[in-house]
């Protein structure tokens, strides 16, 4: 690993003008169309690679911005005559730079802790447009997200909805909510991100509903605004999103019998990408049923996108350490570990791994893999590779669920963080020390 070179404001990526509206495209295309071959040579937008890695070391992630911005107009510009709100689900990843690309083309945010209220603030993103989902909201960030005035707060229990009720009222405020209702609804998905079955944790059960917005009305101390689903992530099946919002809208019909009447519908997020051969849904088709679910509808939509928007937009950059033949496998080992990419060794995950300056030989069969202590820690199973000691590899579709679930493991400092914009590379995260590792930390008194 290499020092960081000096950071860069996020503030500074700003080139508003000249940026296409785009069409309804595929993510797919415009993140390959970000990350190609010129020269023999891997390039993030007009960047090689390799002087990203030269000048600010490995392992290191990398952003292009317009993928970022292409994607997020692609689903806005495909839902164009549909009132909605695109909130951002920054969990994915929550660089202060990614958030503000995203803020500048008016993005709304959706948020699952007051850390990531702060960097929405910090990123200059709107809370008025943002929304506060997540099982465990406590009483400090129920008072932190109503100081910020955000949209609303998706409550996902009763014990949250008295415990808001009574925090707004104690600071003399009203607090807007919506309610995640869990429609059990199987998303076809990684149990580990199935969200909407009632067995999760997370959401209010469908039945319970009804009696709880009841409930709600009579709080002094609450607002009804909306209603909130969310099934899983990296969904492929149009079939689920459809008998979700089917049976949320026709709870929303009965509310309104009732005199409930909400300003918004939210639809969560979920939609996934192609990590290696999965057929993602293509944005035409999932808006086309948006469209014709909420026509005539008075609620706006809000949509709470996150991978699709982000995974394509990102690889991470890796060198190879050594190369270890074996009498049954053979591993490149690499300066990336499981604690700069986690979704290997938690969900098994496939990323491509493409070598920044390939070589036309035939290649070997190698396991990709770190210096972490755990027979997990890799990055990649059974990759027919041409490779040499030195090589730089971009491990692809890590934008999403990859910086942002990093820790420093084996005291390893976390990674440096760079966006491209056209020519120009930025760093908007540098690479941490060892010594920031232990900071905070102190020894017992002597």
């Amino acid at each position: 690993m290499s020092a960081a070179g000096p950071s860069h404001d996020a503030r500074s990526l700003a080139r508003e003008a000249g940026r296409d509206a785009s069409s309804p495209a595929s993510v797919g295309e415009r993140s390959r169309s970000a990350f190609e071959l010129r020269d023999g040579e891997l390039h993030a937008e007009g960047v090689p690679l390799a002087s990203i890695a030269e000048r600010y070391g490995t392992p290191c992630y990398v952003y292009s911005r317009a993928a970022l911005e292409g994607a997020w107009r692609s689903l806005d510009a495909a839902l164009a005559g549909v009132p909605h709100l695109l909130c951002y689900a920054m969990k994915a990843n929550a660089n202060l730079a990614v958030l503000d690309v995203f803020a500048r083309l008016g993005s709304g945010f959706d948020i699952v802790s007051g850390g990531e209220l702060a960097r929405v603030v910090a990123a200059g993103g709107d809370p008025g447009r943002t929304v506060f989902s997540g099982v465990g909201k406590s009483a400090a960030e129920m008072r932190q997200a109503l100081d910020a005035g955000i949209l609303c707060f998706n409550v996902e229990s009763a014990a949250e909805l008295e415990r808001l009720d009574a925090v707004a009222r104690e600071g003399g405020r009203v607090a807007p909510v919506s309610f995640r209702v869990n429609p059990d609804v199987d998303p076809k998905t990684h149990p580990y991100i199935s969200t909407g079955l009632k067995e999760s944790k997370f959401g209010i059960a469908y039945g319970d509903a009804l009696a709880l917005y009841r409930r709600a009305r009579a709080m002094r101390g609450i607002a009804i605004r909306g209603i909130d689903i969310h099934i899983g992530s990296q969904i492929t099946d149009l079939a689920p999103y459809r008998e979700a919002a089917r049976k949320v809208l026709d709870l929303v019909d009965r509310l309104a019998g009732e005199g409930i009447r909400l300003d918004h519908v939210d639809l969560g997020g979920g939609l996934g990408i192609r990590y290696r051969d999965e057929t993602p849904l293509p944005v035409a088709e999932y808006a086309a049923m948006l469209r014709g679910l909420f026509a005539g509808r008075a609620e706006k939509l809000v949509l709470e996108p996150g991978r699709w928007l982000v995974a394509d937009a990102g690889v991470l950059l890796t060198r190879v350490e050594y190369l270890k033949p074996g009498p049954a496998k053979h591993f490149a080992i690499v300066d990336a570990a499981m604690n700069d990419l986690l979704r290997p060794a938690l969900y098994d995950a496939w990323h491509g791994v493409d070598p920044v300056r390939p070589r036309s030989g035939p290649g070997t069969r190698w396991e990709i893999v770190g210096p972490v202590c755990e027979s997990a820690d890799f990055l990649a199973r059974d990759r027919v590779l041409d490779l040499a000691p030195g090589d730089l590899l971009a491990v692809r579709a890590a934008g999403a669920y990859a910086m942002a679930m990093s820790s420093n493991y084996n005291a390893r400092p976390r990674a440096a963080e760079v966006m491209v914009d056209g020519d120009r590379a930025h760093l908007v995260r540098r690479r941490e020390t060892v010594a920031e590792l232990h900071a905070a930390e102190s020894t017992l008194p002597r």
